[in-house]
């Protein structure tokens, strides 16, 4: 695709969790298909795009990772305004990564649009012989939760493509729906356009994908 060329569309999606779960990590393995052995901290906020193409749509996606320590929390409100789309992350090998995760789906769900797409990622799925948290545990947390579920691993780049682009297919779904409709409402004058809205998504839309889990390590 021409870089000069306008996206059709631009979904932010955050990253959310504790420190040290991997965060960075998928975000490089996604944007850039990169994994650095000595990532360090992130500090703040950063952010940084793809673009796909979804049903012949160019999508942008401009994902956003922050910080875990808590120190970082001031950031909250701006980091989620406007997410569509949101990674909530645990590390598999450290159990109380996954037991904080009710309070960042809390303070997500707080701050962002309450239909937000949500995926629970338990990362790190390349050391099973350390997992500490049972895959059927987190799988039962989210279709309680109505979120999708999988296992990743951004050192050996297993499921991370799958999660992003789970995510921005449900979110892509749900504008396309909504402008089929504004189309529809646009006989009786009214001519709604998504340009620089609040994207609404509907919810609980999310299915578990029947591929959770980890896809063996290499």
């Amino acid at each position: 695709m021409d870089p000069n060329q306008k996206a059709d569309y631009v979904f932010k999606v955050v990253l959310i969790g504790d420190s040290a779960v991997g965060k960075s990590q998928i975000l490089a393995r996604f944007a850039r298909d990169e994994f650095s052995l000595d990532s360090k901290a992130t500090i703040g906020v950063e952010f940084q795009t793809r673009t796909l193409v979804l049903e012949r749509k160019s999508v942008k996606a401009q994902i956003w990772d922050t910080a875990g320590q808590e120190r970082y929390r001031a950031v909250t409100s701006a980091y989620y305004r406007g997410a569509v789309g949101a990674l909530l992350v645990y590390d598999i090998t450290k159990r109380q990564t996954f037991e904080h995760i009710p309070r960042w789906l809390e303070e997500l769900r707080g701050h962002a649009d309450k239909n937000i797409v949500i995926m629970l990622v338990g990362n790190k799925c390349d050391l099973e012989d350390e997992r500490a948290v049972a895959t059927e545990d987190a799988k039962e947390f989210a279709e309680k939760e109505g979120l999708f579920f999988l296992e990743t691993s951004a050192l050996n780049a297993t499921n991370v493509e799958t999660a992003f682009i789970t995510v921005l297919t449900e979110i892509f779904n749900i504008v396309n729906k909504k402008t089929l409709a504004a189309a529809e409402d646009q006989s009786n004058g009214n001519s709604a356009s998504l340009a620089g809205k609040k994207i609404v998504v509907p919810g609980p839309a999310q299915e578990i994908p029947s591929k959770s889990g980890c896809c063996g390590s290499s």
